[in-house]
């Protein structure tokens, strides 16, 4: 067994890992009818397997109107028998468990979360199309219910932890980012006004959890262009969210319907992804990604650890503890986060690629992930369930051959 910090426990507040390693909440589209399926159940299961110090199910609303997929969890009492075989399934191999608690905001169609969308201030969404609605003061104070039953019904299903999305352009980020809180109320203008959801929702989350769960809050660094947060205000969330109490901070960056790359780096398979929608649903979309992918998805370098310079900041900005994410497929890029004093590390792609991955650094079998960062698993998840392509025996090869020029190019 190899002798590194990286296979050291950790504790996030009343938590404990056996090590330091999180399979982030990366979306899988395994949650088919909104509830949880024998893939996505499979999929925990071996990540677990594989060594992982916790596992995280990925982007589960707290009501319907929040589901941007029909592959995405909704959390309520009719899935928690599913939920919580999964937890037990997953403890039984030695890791925790956490679940991702989320709003998409506008990120969403009224097919989809059987309304009209809805988010901090009224406007248009081009990714649906779709208009969208200003959530009332009243809806509001629904909304900060339903994160607390949300939390409610994860204990119910055996959870250790739970992950609570305020980045990437989702609900909560929508409220904290200038670019889309145009609000006048208490609720926007201020950076103080801005916070106020946060701030409510992470209060009542915190009373649900008691001292018997884990608290984790995913957010930007940045939203990466001019008119969104920049570094100074996100540094200013991240020390209110330590006033409120939470026990680890995710740092990420990005907003998905602006700099949808700056998340994830690299280019997006523009083949991959027109080649998966469904022509009945996503005709239109299907026809514009064709034609302007490139410019509604422009290309963001990529590099290892490409997150760490930025998190730094934060690291001296805060004491409590913080989750790296952000490009690591590396047991020495891994062990140098860790010397720069964040406490746990977040991957995904590396365990689309392995569900082993981390068994196989911890006994010396490899240094590294094979990942080739051709990013072909984001494609192909928005509409069909996450998978690298070294697992799709069938793969097309227009879309092969995307995937090699990809992977080539960032090697």
């Amino acid at each position: 067994m190899i002798d590194s910090p990286v296979f050291t426990p950790v504790t996030i507040g009343p938590v404990t890992l056996r090590n330091r390693v999180i399979r982030s909440a990366a979306f899988e589209n395994m949650a088919y009818g909104n509830s949880p399926s024998q893939d996505l159940y499979d999929y925990h299961v071996a990540v677990a397997r594989g060594g992982v110090g916790m596992t995280t199910l990925a982007y589960a609303s707290v009501n319907r109107s929040g589901l941007s997929f029909d592959g995405q969890l909704w959390m309520r009492e009719e899935i928690v028998p599913g939920l919580k075989r999964i937890t037990d399934a997953v403890h039984a191999a030695g890791a925790k468990c956490s679940i991702q608690l989320g709003h998409c905001g506008n990120m969403t169609h009224r097919a989809t979360c059987g309304c009209m969308p809805v988010g901090a201030s009224n406007g248009f969404n081009l990714y649906s199309p779709t208009f969208v609605r200003r959530l009332k003061v009243a809806e509001i104070d629904a909304l900060v219910d339903d994160f607390g039953h949300a939390v409610n019904l994860a204990r119910e299903a055996g959870f250790d932890c739970v992950e609570i999305h305020a980045g990437h352009g989702y609900l909560i980020s929508q409220f904290l980012s200038p670019y889309t809180n145009h609000r006048h109320d208490e609720y926007g203008g201020s950076l103080e006004n801005r916070m106020r959801l946060m701030r409510r929702v992470i209060t009542r989350v915190m009373e649900a959890a008691g001292d018997d769960m884990g608290v984790l809050v995913k957010m930007n660094m940045h939203d990466g262009f001019r008119r969104g947060m920049q570094e100074e205000e996100c540094l200013e969330v991240a020390r209110e969210l330590e006033r409120l109490g939470v026990h680890a901070i995710v740092l990420s960056a990005g907003f998905v319907s602006k700099a949808p790359m700056e998340v994830m780096r690299g280019a997006m398979p523009i083949k991959t992804m027109a080649y998966y929608m469904d022509m009945r649903k996503f005709w239109w979309l299907k026809a514009l990604v064709r034609v302007f992918g490139r410019i509604m998805v422009p290309t963001v370098p990529y590099r290892e650890g490409y997150f760490l310079e930025d998190a730094k900041k934060f690291r001296a900005a805060v004491k409590l503890p913080l989750i790296y994410v952000g490009g690591l497929v590396s047991l020495s890029k891994m062990e140098e986060v860790l010397a720069a004093g964040f406490d746990g590390l977040q991957m995904a792609r590396a365990l689309v690629r392995d569900t082993d991955f981390v068994n196989k650094l911890h006994n010396g079998e490899i240094t590294r992930s094979e990942c080739g960062h051709s990013n072909y698993c984001i494609g192909r998840m928005y509409t069909l369930e996450m998978k690298c392509n070294r697992c799709v025996a069938d793969l097309p090869q227009k879309l092969r051959r995307e995937v090699e020029a990809s992977e080539k190019r960032w090697k």
